[in-house]
């Protein structure tokens, strides 16, 4: 016998369902909201090198004749060809397939340029070669505009992919008596910066050969003395901030090329022909460019590539660079290779999320 109304009944039924269906949509939109933050925060810098026998994207000596001769190893006789196999796999996602026909449709009419030494010259000959095997029949024009700009031109998307050769990213001059002069605090050749509607730094290797040549420092018109790394953190500060001041977000996205490690040390990479495995120790100068970026104001996305590019001992030219077996290169990237996979991330991080 029930002591309530009807009414009373059907208006906690109604109540009761309403609960449950609150419960059933909160858990739907939870799961949702997960998964949208874990494709947003996937780290596409740790991770494992594995064996993919799709790999490797394409055979430079025959598909991109314009590579050049240090990063061609196969032309340069390399016959160990397990290197070519590996693709490296994220912890927690997968890297979004490269497209080359959607990159250029992105970019028509656009243009990337990448600033900084000759790793950033190893990831722009892999990016023309991945774009120019997924569209072979477009022509293209390659260009050396002056003697630090190198520009590969695709005709029907009119979209121009660069390369700027610029180590230090701070200004540099040369003096008849001192040799040559980094200002760290100084930065006027930028205007070549402008215009370009996605930019791509790096710096860091040549920093790391200070005391080899006759290099100085400036800071505030004043010859100085220091630590090579803490004049890498000031003149890293010094790009920051022109970035900063110089270029509009709305127009042109930044990007910066983390460093890429070397296995010069030790025995080095000659004759080794597998990835290393494991955690790696802290590399250094990856604390300076980290620190950098989170105190800009404008955004500026980091391509984290370090890590995989400290278990790749296999990966660099060592003697296959062209120069003979005396010259032995484990700073740079045979390719195909490594820089293939530098490149898959700026794919996600432009277009592939």
């Amino acid at each position: 016998m029930s002591f309530y109304p009807s009414w009373l009944c059907a208006i906690a039924k109604a109540f009761s369902v309403l609960w449950a269906v609150t419960l059933l949509l909160n858990h739907v939109q939870c799961l949702i909201i997960q998964s949208n933050q874990a494709q947003q925060w996937c780290d596409f810098s740790i991770g494992t090198w594995v064996l993919d026998s799709h790999h490797p994207f394409y055979d430079a000596s025959r598909a991109c004749p314009f590579i050049g001769k240090g990063f061609n190893c196969i032309g340069n006789g390399r016959h160990d060809l397990k290197y070519l196999k590996y693709r490296w796999k994220p912890s927690h996602c997968n890297l979004p397939r490269f497209d080359g026909k959607k990159f250029l449709e992105r970019y028509r009419g656009k243009k990337i340029m990448f600033v900084g030494d000759s790793l950033s010259n190893n990831m722009w000959q892999s990016l023309t070669c991945l774009l120019h095997i997924a569209v072979p029949n477009s022509d293209y024009i390659l260009t050396s505009q002056t003697k630090q700009l190198s520009v590969f031109f695709f005709r029907e998307y009119e979209a121009s992919i660069m390369w700027l050769k610029d180590g230090f990213l701070v200004d540099v001059v040369h003096d008849k008596e001192k040799g040559r002069i980094v200002k760290l605090d100084s930065i006027r050749s930028g205007d070549q910066w402008k215009g370009v509607d996605t930019l791509i730094f790096n710096t860091y290797h040549w920093w790391t050969h200070i005391g080899e040549s006759q290099i100085h420092f400036e800071l505030g018109n004043k010859i100085v003395n220091m630590d090579h790394m803490e004049a890498y953190r000031i003149g890293l500060t010094t790009w920051a901030k022109w970035i900063d001041s110089n270029i509009d977000p709305s127009k042109t996205s930044v990007l910066f090329q983390g460093i890429a490690a070397t296995h010069s040390v030790g025995k080095g990479c000659q004759g080794q022909a597998t990835p290393l495995q494991g955690s790696q120790p802290p590399y250094p100068g990856v604390d300076i460019v980290k620190s950098t970026l989170r105190r800009m104001r404008n955004p500026v996305h980091l391509l984290d590539i370090t890590l995989l590019t400290q278990l790749r001992i296999d990966g660099h030219p060592s003697i296959y660079n062209g120069h003979g077996a005396s010259d032995v290169d484990c700073s740079h990237w045979c390719l195909a290779g490594v820089p293939d996979t530098w490149n898959e991330i700026l794919y996600a991080a432009l277009i592939g999320r």
